[in-house]
């Protein structure tokens, strides 16, 4: 992650267009984990997937900590966020072969994108980015050494490198913590965000993918409203009411703390988020198809598994805001790991089981909501 010590961005300003155009290349990294994950729904595959979407989303999450602070406002910004760009596809293509043929690809990848990220911080960031990375430059070079080594060693001695490098990574923040870095609320909010969205986005693309080929009846209109259904669901979970509130609790922590919290926020709860969806998308892309079957329990845990972990995640997001009550998004956590029972008696049923509780936690939390003086529904 990066720190300046006074910010390139004003609070208040939104995200560029070109950390859009930045962004697309996430969508490619989650359509190829989902891909990895749905060919591969075995404990090892799932803790494979987990590895990698570690080792990305510290470093995809650290260049929103980067424009953060250096606005891309000029051409060498913006080449050099190019680069980063570059490396960050090279990473994606590496995926499907990551912990076979291609490991070297994707640890090259990773490389250069901690390179650019560490340079663009020395350079634009001024005197106070210079001695931040001076603290933390070493050990995401440490982590990125790792995953560059491990792309070239044989088998299991790749597994243990890059979850070496993921360690390193979640320690990071303890060996260094992060006070003092300076964070425009509005922009880090809105910037992931967007991460979220893309995330959901292929939950949606995952209905379409699984229900591709097949002949358009009725019952699969049915099912596939009812996977669109679920992601519309958490979609209201993470934004209905809750990113204004993030927004609002950011800006009011004082600097000293801002990152500390965002570390929590947006970074370790962050990860059960997106790993959520993942794990989502690639039972649904595995069920559609067979809606009015039984499931394998590998499919049915995915389903069930998936939107536990997004809730999960959304209570430790809450919780590291202070935004709201999260009782009962734990209890729909817990509803949607015993639909998994309903996938191998008929896949149908552990969708529409998912779904309506999702619908369920809306309503239970919109009439606690009203019933407590000065509280705001969500959305």
């Amino acid at each position: 992650m990066g720190a300046v010590s006074h910010p390139a961005i004003e609070p208040g300003v939104r995200v560029s267009t070109l950390e859009l155009f930045f962004d697309l290349v996430f969508v490619f990294t989650v359509t190829q984990l989902t891909a990895v994950l749905a060919g591969h729904l075995t404990v090892p595959g799932v803790l494979r997937v987990l590895l990698m979407l570690g080792v990305i989303l510290w470093m995809y999450g650290g260049y929103a900590w980067l424009t953060n602070a250096v606005a891309p406002t000029d051409e060498w910004r913006r080449a050099l966020l190019f680069v980063g760009m570059a490396g960050f596809l090279m990473i994606a293509l590496a995926i499907p072969g990551a912990f076979d043929r291609d490991g070297w690809a994707f640890g090259i990848g990773y490389f250069v994108v901690n390179l650019v990220h560490s340079g663009l911080f020395i350079k634009a960031g001024g005197l106070g980015a210079a001695r931040a990375m001076a603290r933390l430059g070493p050990l995401n070079l440490l982590s990125a050494g790792l995953v560059l080594a491990g792309g070239f060693l044989p088998g299991g001695w790749r597994e243990a490198a890059w979850i070496a490098a993921l360690a390193v990574q979640i320690a990071s923040p303890y060996i260094n913590r992060p006070d003092g870095f300076n964070i425009s609320a509005a922009h880090f909010v809105e910037r992931h965000g967007l991460v979220v969205i893309i995330a959901l986005g292929e939950s949606v693309v995952a209905v379409g993918a699984g229900a591709a080929g097949l002949e358009l009846t009725p019952g699969l209109i049915g099912v596939a409203i009812v996977g669109l259904g679920i992601a519309y669901c958490l979609w209201w979970v993470y934004f209905g009411g809750d990113e204004d509130r993030a927004e609002e609790a950011l800006s009011q922590v004082p600097v000293q703390r801002r990152a500390r919290v965002a570390m929590a926020a947006y970074g370790y709860a962050h990860y059960p988020i997106l790993l959520g969806v993942v794990v989502l998308a690639a039972g649904v892309k595995k069920s559609i198809g067979h809606a009015f079957e039984p499931l394998h329990l590998p499919v049915a845990l995915a389903l069930g598994g998936g939107v536990a972990l997004f809730l999960v995640g959304d209570v430790l997001f809450r919780r590291a805001l202070r935004i709201g009550r999260s009782g009962y998004r734990l209890g729909a956590a817990g509803l949607a790991v015993l639909t998994v029972a309903l996938g191998p008696v008929l896949a149908a049923a552990q969708l529409v089981g998912l779904f309506l509780v999702l619908i369920g936690l809306r309503v239970a939390e919109a009439r606690a909501a009203t019933s407590r003086p000065g509280v705001v529904p969500a959305r």
